[in-house]
């Protein structure tokens, strides 16, 4: 029998994305996976989704390495390359490798604007049933912060602070700008990521083709993104419709 798994990772995109899966299935699981190093106003964040979408959101995380990215970085000695990020492939996918059964169908968060992320999701694991409703209902990112916002729930504090992504603090995926956001909000952070690149013995950045490491890092490298926008489309207010009778 097939479950429906809605992979909630405390962003208000996968938090829509269950919403409107559970308005289809009540059923549906929502299934988050926890990882040390998440701002700690997740939890708040998820415990306030809870309440807003009716049903628990079930906890699950890869104790073998203390559920921490430093550990998986000490332990595999690699930090991010040409083969990906370690921390992603074993606290994230391997996890939801073993929870998963082969015919469940896997909710995830995509909005319209990554359709392109979503294909390329879809060719790398064709073996998985993936439903996108955020795509479905044309709903961008902008959209679902504001039906967050709406719903009474304060948006995580990586947000507020104007991170167009609430991952782990201190993302070995971020750039150069990243980074010096990191290094000015939180700064033990940083300086931790820094510590272990000398570690590792490689930088997280490049520049002109160039490894840079964060003890070195121009406080003017990098480009700034813009603070994410708030703001509800039409598309918007008709996906509303779907969960509000």
């Amino acid at each position: 029998m097939s479950r429906t798994l809605c992979w909630f990772s405390c962003g208000a995109p996968s938090a829509v994305a269950a919403k409107l899966a559970l308005a289809d299935d009540p059923l549906a699981q929502v299934v988050y996976t926890f990882i040390k190093e998440e701002h700690p106003d997740n939890m708040r964040f998820l415990l306030d989704c809870e309440r807003w979408l009716g049903v628990p959101i079930r906890s699950i995380g890869n104790d073998k390495y203390d559920y921490s990215i430093y550990e998986v970085f000490e332990r595999e000695r690699y930090i991010v390359g040409i083969k990906g990020a370690p921390c992603t492939k074993l606290l994230k996918r391997r996890v939801r490798e073993e929870y998963q059964k082969p015919y469940d169908i896997h909710v995830m968060g995509y909005t319209i604007e990554e359709a392109d992320r979503m294909e390329d999701f879809r060719m790398h694991y064709p073996e998985l049933l993936i439903s996108c409703p955020l795509i479905r209902h044309g709903l961008t990112k902008a959209d679902c912060l504001a039906m967050v916002k709406d719903a009474g729930i304060a948006l995580p504090a990586m947000y507020l602070l104007g991170f167009n992504n609430n991952n782990c603090v201190g993302c070995v995926k971020g750039g150069m700008g990243y980074w010096n956001k990191i290094r000015i909000h939180f700064p033990e952070q940083f300086w931790r990521m820094a510590k272990m690149e000398r570690n590792i013995g490689h930088a997280v950045n490049r520049r002109d083709g160039k490894p840079v490491y964060l003890d070195e890092l121009p406080e003017d490298a990098g480009r700034d993104l813009p603070e994410p926008r708030i703001e509800c489309s039409i598309m918007c207010l008709l996906a509303k419709q779907e969960y509000s009778g």
